[in-house]
């Protein structure tokens, strides 16, 4: 048996998508900006899947989706364009963010560092999440942008978007959120938060890799990332691959309809807290910020004594697939910078390993993830210094 658990990195391609995907290869393949017929068949189901992606996220008409890459793409476009109009065109020299942001927003503001931005990264709390409270007190006159994750990528943590979007708004500072990781596991409403920027993938919600969107909320138009043609009303420069713009509104319209939702809050939880209740089984295991306010799908559980890289070894043996976190950074084989942010200390730093569901998995596969999960736990401790030789007096700090 194959049994993916990484579905915080990337997602199966649903066969819905890829069915509506199909025709865009060989036989609707025109150039969208031509004239002649060929490129303007491809008009009407990009049209269509632009208002999946407005509904989905509950965007205004009046607003913005930009298709892009992928989520990257969109936090650079954010973050870079408010560099270029707000701050070298400008009078503002701030940005805020939280230390537990993904590698794309954090290495982007650290370049912006370099340029002689000022940035300030809000520390969460014991649970993994920052509290609005914390945005307000760090903003200053010159603050340009706000940049706060909708959910985190490796705990699942929700942090309070409303909350933030409303101090923003009334601050009168730009507020951009990634919810990429929040889109197809809880309602997302760009209105009801306040959200003037929100960066998206589609391959995190079951549509293809290699493209992704940017909400603009009307009346805060960037400095375009990419220049050259006039694609996306000038805003995005590049040839849109319309294949994936399709499979990306379908992807989009599967993922956040009501039914999909409640599937994702009563099936897939369910299975993420059978998984996570087998492994807390064992001693000396825990959840790490806790088992509340996460999105249904996710779970980072540290293991005393066993290192995540090991862990993902043994279970890798076994055809199970999962995390030690963000695969964005997963050749870096420095400790979980989300634990450090917690404040864990260096062994246990190295612990977490992550679960990540889906509505494709089963309830077999989980049966058999368990068994390959505790049998290599058994396995790795028996060998490992740090836990086998632990004092019998000794009591865990977990």
């Amino acid at each position: 048996m194959e049994v993916y658990l990484d579905n915080n990195a990337t997602t199966k391609v649903d066969p819905e998508v890829f069915k509506a995907m199909e025709p865009f290869f060989c036989h609707i393949y025109g150039n969208p900006n031509s004239l002649h017929k060929f490129g303007a068949g491809t008009h009407p189901k990009m049209i269509e899947a632009l208002n999946y992606l407005y509904e989905g996220i509950n965007a205004a008409d009046e607003d913005d989706i930009i298709i892009t890459g992928n989520a990257t793409e969109s936090n650079n476009t954010v973050i870079k364009g408010i560099w270029v109009d707000k701050i070298l065109n400008g009078n503002k020299n701030h940005i805020i963010t939280s230390e537990v942001e993904h590698p794309a927003i954090t290495a982007t503001c650290k370049f912006l560092e370099t340029q002689g931005v000022s940035v300030t990264y809000l520390p969460v709390n014991e649970e993994g999440v920052l509290e609005a409270s914390s945005v307000k007190d760090y903003i200053r006159e010159d603050t340009a942008l706000v940049s706060i994750m909708w959910a985190n990528n490796e705990t699942g943590k929700l942090f309070p978007i409303k909350e933030i979007g409303a101090i923003c708004k009334e601050a009168g500072v730009p507020f951009h959120t990634d919810a990429t990781q929040a889109i197809g596991k809880v309602p997302v409403d760009v209105q009801a938060c306040n959200v003037n920027y929100l960066s998206f993938s589609a391959h995190k919600f079951h549509g293809p890799k290699g493209v992704g969107g940017l909400y603009v909320q009307d009346g805060f138009a960037l400095t375009p990332l990419l220049h050259g043609g006039e694609q996306m009303g000038g805003h995005r420069a590049g040839t849109v691959d319309v294949a994936s713009m399709v499979g990306m509104g379908v992807a989009m319209k599967l993922a956040t309809s009501p039914m999909a939702l409640a599937y994702e809050e009563n099936h897939v939880r369910k299975l993420r807290d059978k998984l996570e209740n087998a492994i807390l089984e064992i001693p000396e295991t825990i959840v790490i910020g806790g088992k509340e306010n996460r999105t249904p799908n996710t779970t980072l559980i540290s293991i005393r004594g066993v290192e995540g890289e090991s862990m993902l070894w043994d279970m890798n043996q076994k055809a199970i697939g999962a995390s030690t976190g963000s695969a964005c950074a997963s050749e870096d084989l420095e400790a979980n910078p989300v634990m450090n942010a917690f404040g864990s200390d260096s062994e246990l730093a190295h612990t977490g390993v992550r679960f990540s569901l889906s509505r494709f998995n089963t309830e077999e596969e989980i049966d058999y993830a368990i068994d390959v999960i505790k049998n290599a736990i058994h396995r790795l401790r028996n060998i490992s210094s740090s836990y086998a030789y632990t004092p019998k007096d000794h009591v865990s700090q977990l």
